[in-house]
């Protein structure tokens, strides 16, 4: 862990993965709901990185950020979002090809696992849910679609995510949510469904 300058009332904490940032990050916000964090006005989880913004007083806070030891996360440790979707997207097939396998059995394995939301980027409501497997990454498309409609199921290197909202993108569909509504409501108090820390299953209507 590195932890850097980022403005006169701002750090930046730079962590080697996502897995490992994601704890931090779950280590901040439980000391400041505990109240043993010096003021800090905004905590901004990224890939690998954790803003701290408006920090009260920024050299206390480095040191003692120096002396975390900060366990990973404990696989049944967070609330359970569950996920409908359709393994129905046009990239299931390619998918299924470099993972040498039928594509229903990419629908049995990838349904299979419980996801973490890493961070949330992108787009309001779209978040990076790691916990695939290193050899089930696959690349993005060298260009793009110049639309990905709502609610498409996607993978793109270590993360899996749902677009909330019809974008550009250029990752692998491989399924659908018929109802992506729930996933960013700013009506809500929490307008985003999927928030760091939170775990992700995704259940089949296809099966």
């Amino acid at each position: 862990m590195a932890v850097r300058p980022a403005g006169r009332h701002a750090l930046l904490v730079e962590l080697p993965d996502a897995e490992r940032t994601g704890a931090f990050h779950a280590e901040l916000l439980r000391r400041r709901a505990a109240g043993t964090l010096p003021p800090v006005a905004e905590i901004v989880p990224g890939a690998r990185t954790v803003l701290l913004d408006g920090v009260g007083d920024p050299e206390l806070l480095t040191r003692q950020l120096a002396t975390w030891d900060v366990p990973l996360h404990a696989p049944g440790e967070g609330a359970v979002v569950e996920i409908p979707v359709v393994y129905d997207g046009p990239d299931l097939a390619g998918v299924a090809a470099l993972w040498g396998i039928g594509e229903d059995e990419v629908a049995a394995r990838h349904s299979s696992y419980t996801y973490r939301v890493a961070f949330c980027g992108f787009a309001p409501g779209f978040g990076y849910l790691t916990g695939l497997p290193d050899a089930l990454h696959v690349p993005r498309h060298a260009t793009p679609r110049t639309r990905v409609p709502a609610g498409a199921l996607a993978l793109a290197g270590p993360y899996t995510a749902v677009y909330p909202r019809a974008t550009p993108g250029g990752w692998q569909l491989i399924g659908t949510m018929p109802d992506p509504a729930p996933l960013w409501d700013p009506s809500r108090d929490a307008a985003a469904l999927l928030t760091p820390g939170t775990r992700v299953r995704f259940v089949r209507g296809d099966a």
